[in-house]
């Protein structure tokens, strides 16, 4: 495998990552009947609307399982999503 095919495929792999992490997202906010989008822009007010979150919220595909509040702040917060991670948080607490 040479530079560019490893670049590749690290990049492909976040890629999919970051998708599961979206995906375990708006599964914790379907379960808490929250707006994904509205917890996103709360936690990120200037940014313009999440492609990605838009599409995945509208593919509705579910993981069948509950997602526990540590789990989703922890794994945003291993994407540097540390705002959305406070805004899980303050909504666990209610």
């Amino acid at each position: 495998m040479n530079q560019k095919e490893k670049e590749a495929y690290i990049i492909k792999q976040y890629q999919e990552d970051e998708q599961v992490m979206v995906r375990i997202f708006i599964q914790w906010c379907h379960e808490h009947n929250l707006d994904p989008e509205r917890v996103y822009h709360e936690a990120y007010p200037a940014q313009a609307p999440n492609s990605l979150l838009k599409k995945l919220s509208e593919d509705g595909e579910s993981f069948g399982m509950t997602i526990d509040s540590g789990t989703l702040i922890h794994v945003l917060q291993v994407f540097g999503n540390d705002e959305l991670a406070y805004v899980v948080s303050e909504y666990a607490k209610k």
